[in-house]
């Protein structure tokens, strides 16, 4: 694609003046990356970067650190030059806060929290900035929907890597008319899931990266319950598989709008049911929360597919597909206003954020 990032000859006003702008490299990329994805999401950048001709220095998440180390030898065996890549191990508020403040670093990309995220562009300020701060994307079933399709939907955006993904469905948003069926069919599916080792062939889900991931879903799980969700199967860890990481699939229906699984990012295997009364307040409840980094609608009304696609605030509206589904060409990122936030990863669009547009004029006269 770097081929074709192409500049423009734009006509100006002044006789003999020709206009020619360009892309070029911004200079060195600072990029700090998470552990849920600990290949994918540190090649989203470094590729592009490289390609565009930025160097990069590189901060992994501490608790993947060997696999950075792994692709590193990778990308030295390829053969690319010393220095292009700099890979530094360290906490992320040593090492990551250095390299985005450093006034050697000339923009910054970074995937993960928006707490982290808000203090990198505090740090960074001034600094051009690609952003992937997370969500709690709903999947949105109208009554009219396919409702084994949204609930295998439901499930793999809820359940596939733990829960541990950016676009992962963090609430189901449905109507009165059939989230009790739906609910049902969700439930089953979670009760099917396999946990265990990952390297087994009959393990269907994983363990948790953290300790404070299977805190922070405890204490969303409770409050959901507290403020009368209905806990359908799950809501607890499953000790006896050789770790304290594995947290059992739950399905909680009913689920209140102020709960925290509604407002918050839960990045665990939960999947919180909220009823709705009509599209209108579908939509209202989808966009009543702080992130917009993706979505996903069910509905076999053409009509209804393209509004809530205009009306939902993500950066993403995946129509009869999970939230969670996504190619690595495609835009993705927050939408404005939100706190999922700026810029956009995929293809082109990674490339246009880590280069700039420069000008140059002259007279021919």
């Amino acid at each position: 694609m770097i081929k074709w990032l192409e500049g423009a000859y734009t006509p100006v006003e002044t006789p003999g003046v020709r206009a020619l702008s360009f892309r070029k490299a911004r200079g060195v990329y600072a990029v700090v990356t998470p552990w849920n994805f600990p290949i994918n999401i540190p090649v989203e950048y470094l590729a592009p970067c490289l390609a565009a001709g930025n160097g990069v220095v590189w901060v992994p998440a501490p608790t993947t650190s060997a696999c950075a180390g792994v692709l590193m030898e990778c990308i030295a065996a390829a053969g690319l030059p010393d220095g292009a890549i700099n890979l530094v191990h360290g906490p992320g508020d040593v090492v990551g806060d250095e390299i985005v403040a450093n006034p050697g670093t000339d923009g910054i990309g970074f995937t993960g929290s928006p707490l982290t995220g808000a203090t990198i562009a505090k740090r960074g300020a001034g600094k051009p900035m690609l952003l992937e701060l997370g969500g709690n994307g709903p999947v949105i079933v109208l009554d009219d929907a396919d409702l084994d399709k949204a609930a295998d939907a439901a499930a793999s955006g809820s359940f596939f890597n733990a829960g541990q993904v950016c676009a992962a469905t963090g609430r189901i948003l449905t109507t009165r008319s059939v989230h009790r069926e739906l609910a049902e069919k969700l439930a089953e599916r979670a009760r099917a899931i396999k946990l265990g080792d990952p390297l087994k062939d009959d393990t269907t889900m994983g363990p948790l990266n953290n300790p404070a991931v299977v805190a922070k879903i405890h204490e969303h799980v409770a409050d959901g319950v507290r403020l009368g969700g209905d806990l359908l199967t799950g809501g607890r860890a499953v000790g006896d598989l050789g770790s304290d990481l594995f947290y059992a699939p739950t399905v909680i229906d009913n689920v209140p709008g102020e709960a925290l699984l509604n407002n918050a990012e839960t990045f665990g295997p939960v999947a919180p049911i909220i009823v709705c009364e009509d599209d209108d307040d579908l939509i209202r409840v989808a966009n009543s929360a702080g992130h917009g980094l993706s979505a996903g609608v069910f509905t076999r009304d053409l009509s209804r597919a393209f509004r809530f696609g205009e009306e939902i605030e993500a950066g993403i509206v995946n129509i009869n597909s999970p939230s969670s589904y996504w190619e690595l060409h495609l835009p993705f990122g927050g939408a404005p206003g939100k706190s999922s936030g700026i810029g956009r990863l995929g293809g082109k669009h990674t490339l246009q954020a880590v280069t700039e547009i420069k000008t140059i004029t002259f007279n021919v006269l």
